[in-house]
């Protein structure tokens, strides 16, 4: 295989360079594997636009859906919503005929290449939540099939329940009726030659589910990081040599719930007055809970330190975190955490909550994980996080550098090698057979 360019089909369902979340990142994928072999794209017609822009001269196939799809979807997107807030759990129940019927589409367009051989290594990476089939395996009988990275599954804390039955947890049941009613499900994860997992919860959850032995599955985090943000060190020396300007905190995503800033602007107005005159927050992103954050924050008397920037475009973070000395993420239940590295790679120390994901990003030279005891628990940690790295320098220093190197490992161009070479694995040992 080392004379030969390999063949790879991608199947990608949400694959798109100008939107942001899972078609950002599968479409990562896609530009980055691309770069090392030639690959067949199979994709939603949705993402056709963007893809013909920025690549015109791809082999790339596109999925219509069906005018009843489409109607569908629009209904099934409705009854999802309460009061103009997405209920994930029923908007992923009532949506999957849509994803159904691209699978399914998918299979009868590509069955027959497969079959003939066409391809060295089929991979499906999105959708990325372990819930879904993949009707192609069935194709794959001498073709190496991989899935994923796959994340989700990840329950919330114990002691968080309140915010776990604001987030309508209770309809979680919905994932296990699926695994029983959802055609070829056990199939695609049971018939295939390897499974890439986004965390470790997840790799223990496939394993568990299906059997899984070790052999066939890796951990693989599924987020990764553009390398325009990751920083050198002068930066991070210059910054935290300044002595005239304020400490500046910095918490990006969406405000909702299990996110957590509410702890986080509990936990500022219990600082002591000195640390709390010289720092600042700012929360970058919107959401269904801003009217009540900022209602908080103005409750505290805390308006001259926090402040709101309300959503931005990912580039234009790069100038909030640069403009930060620590990046505060308490999450609660968090799969892949994207800001998180985002935040490593521009220096930032990271105060987090230890569970799922991002609780594997963060180690104890780059910040500091809290275990969610509960929501006191969570603030008062916090509390004493921000104000460790406030009074000692050298700390902060050193979790700076250590996280631009630690984010280095999270950059798309380490994460297509990392693909390539479990390609070169997986196809060595189907010779070895």
């Amino acid at each position: 295989m080392k004379n030969k360019k390999l063949k790879v089909l991608l199947i990608i369902e949400q694959c798109n360079p100008e939107w942001a979340s899972v078609p950002l990142v599968g479409y990562c994928f896609y530009k980055h594997i691309s770069q090392h072999v030639d690959t067949t794209l199979v994709t939603h017609a949705r993402n056709k636009p963007a893809l013909e822009k920025a690549h015109p001269d791809r082999d790339i196939i596109y999925i219509d859906e069906s005018d009843f799809i489409k109607k569908y979807y629009v209904f099934a997107e409705k009854l999802s919503k309460i009061k103009g807030n997405i209920i994930w759990p029923i908007y992923h129940t009532l949506t999957y005929p849509v994803y159904g019927e691209f699978n399914n589409l998918v299979y009868k367009k590509v069955k027959g290449s497969i079959l003939r051989g066409d391809y060295d290594i089929v991979h499906a990476i999105t959708p990325m939540m372990p819930r879904y089939p993949v009707k192609a395996v069935k194709a794959c009988r001498n073709t190496p099939f991989i899935i994923g990275p796959l994340n989700g599954g990840v329950p919330f804390p114990k002691g968080f329940q309140e915010v776990a039955r604001k987030e309508f947890s209770d309809l979680n049941f919905l994932r296990a009726v699926g695994r029983f009613i959802i055609p070829g499900y056990r199939e695609t994860y049971e018939n295939a030659d390897y499974i890439l997992a986004g965390s470790t919860y997840t790799l223990n959850l496939i394993k568990d589910l299906f059997d899984i032995k070790n052999e066939k599955i890796e951990l693989l985090y599924e987020n990764g990081i553009q390398d325009s943000f990751l920083k050198g060190s002068e930066n991070i020396s210059e910054r935290n040599n300044e002595t005239d300007k304020k400490f500046n905190l910095i918490f990006v995503g969406r405000l909702v719930p299990y996110k957590g800033a509410d702890m986080l602007i509990e936990a500022i107005s219990r600082l002591g007055q000195s640390v709390r005159n010289n720092i600042s927050l700012t929360v970058v992103g919107d959401g269904s809970e801003r009217k009540v954050l900022e209602q908080q924050v103005r409750e505290l008397n805390l308006g001259e330190t926090i402040t709101f920037a309300g959503w931005v475009e990912q580039q234009e973070t790069i100038g909030y975190y640069s403009r930060s000395d620590v990046f505060c993420f308490p999450s609660v239940r968090e799969f892949g955490g994207a800001v998180v590295m985002e935040a490593m790679a521009n220096g930032l120390p990271c105060i987090v909550v230890n569970n799922g994901g991002i609780g594997e990003y963060v180690t104890e030279d780059t910040g500091f994980r809290i275990d969610p005891v509960s929501k006191e628990f969570v603030v008062q940690e916090l509390a004493k996080c921000i104000e460790r790295l406030f009074v000692d320098r050298t700390l902060r220093e050193n979790m700076s550098r250590n996280a631009v190197q630690r984010a280095k490992g999270f950059s798309w161009s380490s994460k297509g090698d990392a693909i390539i070479g479990i390609y070169q694995k997986m196809l060595a040992a189907r010779t070895r057979m």
